[in-house]
């Protein structure tokens, strides 16, 4: 395939710019890259290969590819958007090589064209209409009994810790636009990144405030969440809760012992920061480290999933836990997400505040990390919240 990338002007809203069709979104603080079109798309056999089976895949594409590519930075030149399924024995990991991406990075924008120029026309955003919500896998009362049967069990000694995930059903009046979607999450939600992986019918969508790894040349770098509270409350009883700096603590372990393999230099933080989003406050640690070799952004990204602020500590019995208690499939929800250039650099979150779009159903996500004192209510409380991401994009 012949691939062309040339500067444009500011092109303005990034989002705007996407049509109705299938759109692929990485954006935070209105910079990132947004796609359309198929050059090239994959589904990527489950299995724990699965990322250097992908990364092989990649491989093939960019090298057969004849790239012309003045700009030269990250996010320029032939760019593949992925997803992940959080359980590795899932189905429906999927890598997508758009037509057409736009971009913006620190006050420069580029045009990337894959093949003959093709017309795309922006249509008006739809909105969805109506929203009627119906439980997902679990009831409210079965996850709390989830919850409380998780909490015996860390407390016998079998885990220190597990997230535990609920989804909730959205039936819209008309088929859902991922467009509006974005629009609204982007605008409440700047500090996160707005992402969507379209497909022919339907696609994940949401806004993480979780990074899992930007790479860029031989330099990474991962935003480790962990530790939650509601918005407004004093942030000296999160810092101060002996639950979650445990938690969070955890998730930082697992993050460094992960990144510690692949790193000749790492930085982790001693103390936790506070990131304050429109809904919840997270204890948050920001872990840089230079690489060894030159490992792409897959092999990190194939290191560090399942991280233990979306799986659990230790990891295999957190992963049994789960797919005993949640009782679903969690598909890309808490998966990897985002996108990679043919250097290997790229970016990476965590498929969190998210909802999978099929026609005119969601099916909304939220998870909570459940330690010895977690109490089933306040957990329900804490995912209900989450919740309320995708349902404000849903219902603006």
């Amino acid at each position: 395939m012949v691939v062309r990338t040339v500067p444009v002007g500011d092109p303005g809203d990034l989002i705007a710019r996407l049509p109705d069709n299938a759109p692929f979104a990485w954006v935070r603080h209105g910079d990132g890259l947004v796609g359309w079109g198929e050059a090239a798309r994959v589904t990527v056999p489950h299995g724990p290969g699965r990322f250097a089976w992908a990364r092989a895949w990649l491989t093939s594409i960019f090298r057969a590819a004849d790239i012309h590519d003045p700009v030269g930075l990250p996010g320029s030149g032939p760019v593949a958007f992925g997803s992940f399924t959080f359980d590795p024995d899932s189905a429906g990991s999927t890598l997508v090589v758009p037509k057409t991406v736009l971009a913006r990075r620190d006050g420069r924008a580029w045009l990337t064209t894959i093949g003959e120029d093709t017309l795309d026309l922006v249509t008006p955003v739809r909105t969805p209409g109506r929203i009627r919500y119906s439980d997902g896998a679990l009831t409210t009362m079965e996850w709390e009994h989830a919850v409380a049967t998780a909490v015996k069990e860390i407390n016998s000694g079998r885990l220190d810790k597990v997230v535990l995930a609920r989804d909730l059903i959205a039936t819209a009046d008309r088929r859902i636009d991922p467009r509006a979607l974005l629009a609204r999450l982007a605008a409440r939600y700047p500090e996160c990144y707005t992402f969507s992986i379209g497909g022919p019918a339907g696609g994940l969508v949401g806004a993480t405030p979780e990074l899992l790894v930007r790479h860029t040349g031989r330099a990474i770098e991962s935003l480790v969440l962990a530790g939650t509270s509601p918005s407004g409350a004093d942030p000296a009883e999160l810092f101060g809760s002996a639950k979650n700096r445990y938690e969070h603590a955890c998730a930082v372990a697992s993050v460094r012992d992960a990144l510690a393999t692949l790193c000749g230099t790492l930085d982790v933080p001693d103390d936790p920061e506070l990131l304050v989003l429109p809904n919840v406050q997270h204890l948050a640690s920001r872990v840089t480290g230079r690489l060894s070799d030159g490992a792409s952004v897959l092999d990190v990204v194939a290191a560090m999933h399942p991280t233990a602020a979306v799986g659990g500590t230790p990891t295999a019995t957190a992963l049994e836990v789960i797919r005993e208690r949640e009782d679903m499939d969690r598909g890309g929800y808490a998966g990897p997400v985002g996108w990679i250039d043919a250097r290997g650099d790229g970016e990476w979150g965590i498929a969190l505040r998210c909802a999978a779009i099929t026609g005119d159903r969601a099916r909304l996500f939220a998870g909570c990390g459940i330690m010895g004192g977690s109490d089933p209510a306040g957990e329900l409380a804490e995912a209900q919240a989450k919740l309320r991401v995708m349902r404000y994009a849903l219902e603006g």
